[in-house]
């Protein structure tokens, strides 16, 4: 005998699932009245590596639990409104429909959808609606170093990231294993919400830090923190291209998502009429 069909000879007893077997290949397990749970429904709520007993307890629970609901929609059924019942029935019906048509539709979309976005098509985008893109807060370029506070060449360090040539890049970088934390990418920016968690340090000398080409040296418990901020935009002003790129990106493919589904719809409809799969009847 199965792992599954002893719980199952065991589970029967222990809920009473007394009942008439119906004329049907699938092997039941429970009725309530005229609807059945079959072995194959409930196959996926145990593995092999779950003990005996814990099956026979998900097992019943779970059956307990259908019969209570089969139940519910029995009585409901008898005692509801019959309009009631077709409304909820045709709600049902709706979403099962809906459900299909929007399965199948990301199906086509996932499919088809070109999600590639060239540099001239963010930069025309971003031309043509410049004046919706302002900035809510603070945005940052910048560049720092953590170090421990014993690291022993703070000041040529410092110095390096400072002056940034290219020589100085490369040796930051080469050390860069032996600092507790960096960033060298000035180019990309950052909210000022993203840097004040990122480096708690400036919080209590932000006003003096967070400034235009300023560099400040600044520690705390943690160690030294090296800090060059390279460009600052303040709120109302425009925001960047390259800030908001992820934002027209989600833009543009919500654009060609929809233009999708709109072609979509219109040919699935045309090659049904086409082909006689869909007509409209002249009322008389």
């Amino acid at each position: 005998m199965s792992k599954l069909l002893l719980i199952l000879t065991l589970c029967t007893a222990i809920v009473g699932c007394d009942f008439l077997e119906p004329k049907s290949a699938k092997e039941p397990v429970a009725r309530v009245n005229d609807t059945y749970l079959y072995q194959e429904d409930i196959q996926a709520l145990i593995s092999e590596n779950t003990t005996k007993q814990d099956s026979i307890s998900i097992v019943a629970n779970y059956i307990q639990r259908w019969a209570t609901q089969q139940l519910l929609i029995d009585q409901a059924n008898i005692n509801l409104p019959q309009q009631q019942i077709e409304d909820y029935q045709g709600m049902v019906e709706e979403y099962r429909n809906d459900l299909f048509a929007e399965a199948y539709k990301g199906a086509i979309v996932s499919k088809l959808l070109d999600s590639t976005i060239t540099n001239q098509e963010y930069s025309l985008f971003y031309q043509e609606n410049k004046e919706n893109f302002t900035l809510k807060e603070e945005i940052y370029k910048l560049r720092y170093i953590h170090l421990d506070a014993s690291f022993p060449t703070i000041s040529e360090t410092k110095q390096k990231l400072r002056r940034f040539n290219t020589e100085d890049v490369a040796a930051l970088q080469d050390s860069s294993l032996e600092y507790k934390g960096a960033n060298f990418n000035d180019s990309i920016w950052v909210k000022k919400e993203t840097l004040l968690r990122q480096l708690p340090v400036i919080r209590t000398k932000e006003s003096k830090v967070l400034k235009k080409a300023a560099f400040s040296q600044l520690e705390d418990s943690l160690g030294v923190y090296l800090l060059k901020i390279e460009d600052v935009l303040s709120p109302n002003q425009t925001a960047p291209l390259q800030y908001i790129k992820p934002i027209i990106k989600e833009i543009i493919l919500n654009k060609r998502t929809l233009e999708l589904i709109k072609e979509l719809e219109k040919d699935i409809t045309k090659d049904a009429v086409k082909n006689k799969n869909f007509e409209v009847y002249t009322q008389k």
